[in-house]
């Protein structure tokens, strides 16, 4: 999808929809063909006029592109061309996933199988590790031996990872990041209310945006001041991934701290 982010080996860079980060790397693997995010009539046109395409890969949320949540529906269009057309389905969950939407997987949104789903970082919850996993016809695509990795698969990071998620099931960890990204999301919407500078604000679970009308880089910086550290993408959308263990009171702080360094900024 234009905008996408998919990692920065050479296909998956390739795969990104964002010409600055693949800028210098090239030359980059060909064969993608690139479609709007969330427009199902963009993936019609190209399964009517091309006949080479093996699988549609995308993430449930962009998130390099600031949180861009796509309509409700969209990802059960999408897996029903992929049957009509025998695609894949291949979802990039390493950011959505792992409780991070709001549900272990952001999938479960839209009620969707994936033959395809990318998992890594919050699966070993800090431990390296990065997991594919398959379902259907894509578990015959690689057989033993016709893939490795230095640090995949190792005893350490698959009991790290075994461990992990056996954690977020029992402790209802997903159902938590819900929660507060709901009390989040709108202590932020109550206090910047009036600034007439924030474009939009979106989230799903703990993944949140808030979009100014003018690039706020600066904004990072003035997080850290007050002892947040905070990421901007797309040149002007605040985005934040905060913690999946906090509580309700550290919530609040952050909302305020949060509120404060955008009005002082735009104001």
């Amino acid at each position: 999808m234009q905008n996408a982010f998919h990692g920065r080996t050479m296909a998956t860079l390739s795969a990104t929809g964002n010409r600055k980060v693949q800028a210098g790397f090239e030359p980059l693997v060909a064969g993608f063909v690139r479609a709007p995010f969330n427009d199902i009539g963009a993936i019609e046109a190209i399964a009517k006029n091309n006949r080479n395409v093996a699988a549609i890969l995308v993430e449930p949320v962009q998130g390099e592109a600031g949180i861009v949540i796509p309509d409700s529906g969209y990802l059960q269009a999408l897996r029903k061309i992929c049957n009509r057309n025998d695609w894949l389905l291949m979802l990039d969950e390493v950011q959505t996933g792992m409780g991070r939407s709001g549900k272990l997987f952001a999938r479960q949104h839209e009620a969707i199988i994936p033959d395809v789903m990318t998992l890594a970082k919050a699966l070993g919850n800090g431990v390296p590790i990065g997991a594919c996993v398959c379902a259907g016809v894509a578990t015959d695509v690689i057989q033993p031996g016709k893939h490795g990795s230095t640090f995949g698969g190792n005893p350490l990071a698959c009991r790290a990872a075994y461990t992990v998620l056996d954690y977020m099931i029992e402790n209802g960890i997903a159902e938590q990041a819900a929660e507060r990204g709901t009390q989040l999301f709108e202590a932020l919407q109550l206090g910047l209310a009036d600034n007439v500078q924030v474009a939009a604000m979106r989230h799903l679970g703990l993944l949140l945006a808030v979009e100014l009308k003018q690039p706020c880089q600066a904004l990072v910086s003035l997080a850290l001041e007050q002892g947040l550290l905070i990421n901007v993408t797309a040149d002007n959308v605040l985005r934040l991934l905060p913690p999946l263990i906090m509580n309700q009171a550290q919530t609040a702080e952050l909302a305020a701290k949060l509120i404060d360094c955008i009005s002082h900024f735009t104001g």
